[in-house]
């Protein structure tokens, strides 16, 4: 019988998920040997991040370069009053690692731009999570993960509405091919100019999360060449599909 690559604390810790056919013992060591890179540790970034923690994904790179601010609290729960002023990486590493210490987390204090730092960065992770709420960002994160190679689970939110899409997944198609250019509304470019529910935030970054564990297990209908588009208001979701365009992945390489 082959040995597990999980220790004995690790087996009871992921029992639940072991006892599902959909994962098992060879799903579990799967997620350990994971290396996941979540981008924005705001309102979407913090369920991913608390769930791939429990989840027990093996390495998890997390990417801002913000303070905590007191309006931040409103959304994003791992942070108090007391944390108003810090850096969110170095508040967030100290309290995930408190969450699971299996989990070996990889700070990136920085703002991503189009240049070799963010490829190469990008190349270390398997699986890209898109948690910022800027434009800008996610059209550089796109391209990386386009010439990367690299499969990029996004999520947005404004008001009482949340969208989730995988991209780049398989062949299937990628954010310029939902949306190929920066909106030309200025307003449209700064989160700030809207509001925003605190729990639909919780929703779709928990969504993000389990799209995440479905492609490192093997298991599930993935989000690809799909939009989901969750309404808190109406307590209603709808699935648009979408295909590739084979236009949309020419990027010209950044080195």
């Amino acid at each position: 019988m082959p040995i597990s690559i999980l220790n004995v604390q690790e087996l009871r810790r992921y029992k639940r998920h072991i006892l599902m056919s959909e994962i098992g013992i060879a799903g579990q060591e799967l997620l350990k040997t994971a290396k996941v890179l979540v981008v924005g540790s705001g309102g979407l970034g913090i369920p991913v991040l608390q769930y791939l923690t429990a989840a027990g994904v093996g390495t998890i790179g997390l990417v801002d370069f913000d303070k905590v601010e007191e309006s931040n609290l409103q959304r994003q729960v791992l942070f108090g009053a007391f944390d108003i002023g810090k850096h969110k990486t170095v508040v967030l590493e100290k309290k995930l690692r408190e969450q699971n210490d299996f989990v070996d987390f990889r700070i990136h204090n920085l703002y991503f731009q189009r240049n070799e730092i963010t490829l190469s960065i990008i190349k270390q992770y398997d699986i890209i999570v898109d948690c910022t709420d800027n434009y800008d960002t996610r059209y550089i994160l796109n391209d990386a993960c386009i010439l990367a190679n690299r499969p990029l689970v996004h999520g947005s939110v404004v008001g009482q509405e949340g969208q989730v899409s995988v991209f780049n997944y398989e062949n299937g198609p990628s954010y310029r091919c939902l949306y190929p250019n920066v909106p030309s509304d200025k307003r449209l470019l700064k989160s700030s100019n809207f509001g925003l529910f605190g729990t639909i935030a919780g929703i779709i970054g928990t969504i993000q999360a389990h799209e995440v564990i479905k492609i490192i297990t093997g298991h599930g209908d993935i989000l690809t060449k799909k939009l989901l588009v969750f309404d808190a208001f109406d307590m209603e979701s709808r699935i648009f599909t979408f295909d590739r365009n084979d236009d949309n992945f020419e990027i010209e390489s950044w080195i």
